[in-house]
């Protein structure tokens, strides 16, 4: 029972990871740029980072997306995000470098996202892309939906 527990949280998790892959691809298919919101996602986005980045993966789920948060318990995604993020080290550096405000995502319902990319440099990984994706959620406020690292 365990094992098909742990096989279905690593499902959900690889699904999230897709989704934010994919959401990469189809940036060039997405709509006009809408800066106001590329400005106030961004911002979210650094904050929720910011959360990542001390260690404090409980208080990014909690500041995530009612979409993320139904997706992945708070357990397995600090679990998950903390053998990611740890083996890599501290945040050296981070600068974006692409931004892009979308409607429709692939496997996610149609709203208000913004598909972040940054370039980011840590103690043990010189070179990684980081995507970090915030929504307008249902309370009318910008919140992470999607994170990957690579």
């Amino acid at each position: 029972m365990q094992k098909k527990k742990g096989a279905n949280v690593k499902y959900k998790i690889i699904n999230i990871l897709i989704v934010i892959a994919l959401s990469v691809l189809v940036l060039n298919c997405s709509g006009p740029a809408n800066p106001e919101s590329e400005k106030a996602a961004s911002a979210v986005a650094l904050e929720w980072l910011a959360l990542v980045d001390e260690g404090r993966y409980g208080d990014s789920w909690k500041e995530a997306s009612e979409l993320f948060r139904m997706a992945v318990k708070k357990e397995q995604w600090e679990s998950s995000l903390g053998g990611v993020r740890i083996p890599l080290g501290n945040v050296v550096s981070r600068e974006v470098s692409s931004i892009q405000y979308a409607e429709e995502l692939p496997g996610v319902p149609d709203g208000e996202y913004v598909v972040i990319q940054y370039r980011t440099s840590l103690e043990f990984k010189k070179s990684a892309v980081e995507t970090v994706t915030p929504m307008m959620d249902k309370d009318g406020r910008w919140r992470v939906s999607g994170y990957y690292i690579k």
